[in-house]
């Protein structure tokens, strides 16, 4: 078990969410699911918690009711080594969501994702201040991060 786990709070979506997660990335599991028992505060039998795992990072997922949301001041950054992954992550997390600048969206459960090609990283910190000046420049009228034209920023004479 890892000293520190993200703990997400769900009205009564933990197994929809932790099942829709897992089935997004390839490193990925439900490692277990815990019910209320006849002592509540849920309906016994139904999901209390849920435990998952995605890229080795562990996580859970509790059905808490009503009382708190999730919100934007904590997202998930999720690195993509290529532009078909942060394709395929983008159009799955976004899809019933909402899509914001620079690579971060909220899914369809309230959870904020950056999704981001490594590449971005390594051509904002390139030792050349103007040519990563054009790469931030081009990654701000971005929504979905396109590695393509962050490249054809930086390799702009």
């Amino acid at each position: 078990m890892q000293k520190i786990q993200p703990f997400l709070w769900f009205d009564t979506q933990a197994e929809e969410a932790a099942t829709y997660y897992t089935s997004l990335f390839n490193d990925a599991r439900i490692t277990n699911i815990s019910r209320y028992g006849d002592a509540g505060p849920g309906k016994p039998g139904s999901v209390m918690m849920v435990n998952f795992q995605l890229e080795g990072q562990d996580f859970m997922a509790l059905n808490g009711g009503p009382v708190y949301k999730i919100n934007q001041a904590i997202s998930f950054f999720v690195n993509c080594e290529s532009q078909s992954e942060v394709d395929h992550l983008w159009d799955a997390l976004s899809d019933g969501g909402e899509i914001l600048q620079c690579g971060w969206l909220v899914d369809k459960f309230g959870v904020t994702w950056q999704i981001v090609p490594t590449k971005l990283g390594e051509l904002l910190g390139d030792e050349d201040p103007i040519r990563a000046g054009r790469v931030m420049e081009a990654m701000l009228k971005m929504k979905k991060i396109d590695t393509a034209e962050l490249l054809r920023a930086y390799n702009q004479e």
